[in-house]
């Protein structure tokens, strides 16, 4: 997977994603002034490029910068004067972008946390499941968990569910063997799958084990990185990257 090597600017060393990100939108809000298209227009297409750059920041500060970073870096360099020059909706663009893609009622959730592609190939032996499984990636961002649990499970009938329409699109033509939907996580109905993948936050992680009492029984609930401190875990481990990977079985047994 491309994400995964070396190419992908999200794997290079801070702050290069954000510099290479704000070139990039620099380059492009000329190239498209300079052929008399507008000024807005420049604009907003600039600030789209920037914030689709967003997905290479491993943390919501760094999605920020990158995303953020063009506009203010453009108003600072025109000033009260230049700025005359742009239509005054158009600073509302980069910020209506940033809302769409993180929208504010999944902030409380984690925005945007990619899976690494090697985190979970070692849960089947901890959580075997039938060929024709079903999985739902809860919040699947731009669809690096699918990827993952694709690797783990080649003949499972894989589903993400994701709040924010753009991330939800990206995951879409980016894992085209899955079934990805939009929709808020904590209102769909988890009763159906033979497991259920979140990772999110250890804010999240309260409402996860309550969300898992509508588990099967047999189904499994698993966590990347964030514990469910309130459930026995069934099993847990170590991944090659350093972080946990929390297994638990419905009945979910409460501590």
């Amino acid at each position: 997977m491309f994400a995964s090597s070396k190419l992908w600017p999200g794997n290079w060393q801070w702050p290069l994603p954000a510099v290479l990100a704000w070139v990039l939108a620099w380059l492009l809000f000329k190239v498209l002034a300079g052929q008399g298209l507008g000024a807005g227009l420049a604009l907003g297409a600039a600030s789209a490029l920037g914030v689709a750059c967003s997905l290479w920041g491993e943390t919501w500060w760094r999605r920020l910068l990158i995303g953020a970073g063009f506009p203010l870096s453009l108003a600072i360099t025109l000033g009260s004067a230049g700025a005359d020059n742009l239509p005054a909706w158009s600073w509302l663009v980069p910020l209506a972008l940033l809302l769409l893609v993180y929208p504010i009622n999944a902030w409380r959730d984690a925005p945007l946390f990619p899976t690494p592609f090697d985190a979970l190939e070692e849960l089947p032996k901890h959580a075997p499941l039938a060929p024709g499984a079903s999985i739902l990636d809860a919040g699947c961002g731009a669809g690096h968990g699918l990827q993952a649990l694709l690797t783990a499970y080649p003949q499972a009938h894989l589903h993400g569910l994701e709040f924010s329409w753009p991330l939800r699109f990206l995951s879409a033509l980016r894992c085209p063997w899955a079934r990805v939907r939009h929709g808020d996580i904590w209102l769909a109905d988890w009763s159906g799958y033979d497991m259920v993948y979140l990772f999110q936050r250890p804010e999240s992680m309260t409402r996860a084990v309550i969300k898992a009492a509508e588990l099967r029984e047999g189904a499994w609930l698993v966590s990347l990185d964030f514990e469910a401190t309130h459930l026995l875990p069934t099993a847990q481990y170590r991944t090659p990257g350093g972080k946990m990977v929390w297994v638990y079985r419905a009945p979910v047994v409460a501590l």
